[in-house]
């Protein structure tokens, strides 16, 4: 039975919550979004139990404890990871930082890149951090990086679950990824080089004087993030992967030692903050994501352009991991073919690849234009709240940074590579 246009209400009312609530009410938001997001969340549960018999809401479910456990048990094992950087702060190292975080979020996830190298970046630039820096990290680090493997972004790890072999999308998004990835590093370069230029001269004398060191402790914690990487390529039976996931991060909690998660300033804060939050997301959003996959057709939506904009339209708001699957359900589904066949995944990718790059690179890419298009995006402005680090608010995110610069750059993708 389709769900009635009347109950995306719970998702729609999470989202102004989650957006206008830490401005308005703080300390409320604070003490309470989980109760929030759990309270209409099960309005969306009790309706679909009632009304049509729950297995849109079960998908949704299982899809949540596979999107959850990848992005816990790298946030787990990534805390037990210390690097410090000292020396000169300056927009070079900035930009190399970046970029080696966009290179990483391809091996170890934008989610395990992101917690590996946010604190460092904050401490190697404490005396002059701005918005722009942390923004910039969530672009690059956190979105953008992830879009060679499924590894890097979840909606690539869903599309690989349903058939999408691995280096497939490395080799058609290759470019497209560059791309995207030097123009940002252009920018940041340029905006940390005038704001480096504006820092007080007692700020470059005071870092000078630190010698350049890097130091990196719990290298036993990459071992353990070798086994997340290689569980991502179990498959069956259903949960197993997730199960060797969550071990593997109760494994290396235990055995880092407590110096380096103070050092770390780790806590698990950030990881239950969008463990909350995203469960009422993937669960409010259910009504809205089936109402998108029955309707596609009815919207028009057929050409790699629309494929293009729509999905990058909504993974900034809807979660960008079930948005993708959503519209290469959609897509699909306009040939007769079935995603959940393996065989059919690789029939339409075969004769329709423009459409799969299309809904690949704009899942993962507009994931950067609000915090809760992607997970780690929430997690990056948590542990810079809990160091004491301004960052921009959920509009203020999108109108300084997110629509004036992701946007022509976006525009810019889709004209040289999708029209």
């Amino acid at each position: 039975m389709e769900p009635n246009i009347v109950s995306v209400l719970p998702f729609i009312f999470l989202l102004l919550s989650i957006a206008v609530m830490p401005f308005i009410a703080p300390k409320f938001w604070h003490e309470n979004y989980h109760f929030v997001s759990l309270g209409l969340g099960f309005v969306t549960a009790v309706y679909y139990l009632l009304i049509t018999k729950g297995w849109d809401l079960l998908h949704s479910v299982e899809e949540y404890v596979m999107f959850i456990s990848l992005l816990t048990a790298l946030y787990i094992v990534s805390g037990g990871i210390y690097i410090e950087i000292k020396g000169l702060g300056t927009p070079l190292r900035n930009t190399f930082i970046l970029a080696l975080g966009g290179v990483l979020a391809n091996i170890i996830g934008t989610t395990g890149a992101s917690m590996l190298l946010i604190r460092p970046f904050i401490k190697s630039n404490k005396l002059r951090i701005t918005n722009f820096h942390i923004v910039f990290f969530i672009f690059i680090v956190s979105n953008v990086g992830g879009a060679l493997t499924p590894i890097g972004d979840p909606p690539l790890f869903l599309g690989f679950l349903k058939g999408v072999p691995f280096f497939w999308i490395m080799d058609k998004v290759f470019f497209k990824w560059l791309t995207a990835l030097v123009i940002l590093l252009v920018i940041f370069y340029i905006a940390d080089y005038i704001n480096f230029k504006k820092a007080p001269p007692e700020i470059e004398e005071r870092e000078k004087k630190a010698k350049e060191k890097l130091t990196v402790k719990g290298y036993h914690n990459f071992i353990f993030l070798a086994v997340i990487i290689a569980s991502v390529f179990i498959t069956e039976p259903l949960f197993l992967r997730e199960g060797i996931m969550l071990l593997t991060a109760f494994l290396s909690y235990k055995f880092t030692k407590k110096e380096i998660h103070k050092q770390n300033h780790f806590n698990f804060h950030p990881i239950k903050e969008v463990a909350w939050l995203f469960i009422g997301i993937f669960v409010t959003m259910t009504p809205a994501l089936e109402l998108l996959r029955l309707h596609s057709t009815d919207l028009g939506i057929t050409s790699p352009t629309q494929y293009y904009w729509f999905t990058g339209g909504l993974s900034g708001f809807l979660d960008n991991a079930p948005t993708y699957l959503t519209f290469l359900t959609a897509a699909m589904g306009i040939y007769g073919l079935d995603i959940n066949s393996a065989q059919n995944v690789l029939q339409f990718i075969a004769s329709h690849e423009k459409h799969v790059v299309a809904i690949s690179i704009s899942a993962v890419f507009f994931g950067a234009m609000t915090y809760i298009g992607n997970g780690p995006n929430f997690m990056v402005k948590s542990i810079a709240d809990n160091q004491n680090v301004e960052t921009p608010s959920f509009f203020e995110y999108m109108y300084k940074y997110s629509l004036p610069i992701l946007l022509p750059l976006y525009a810019f993708i889709w004209w040289l590579f999708i029209l």
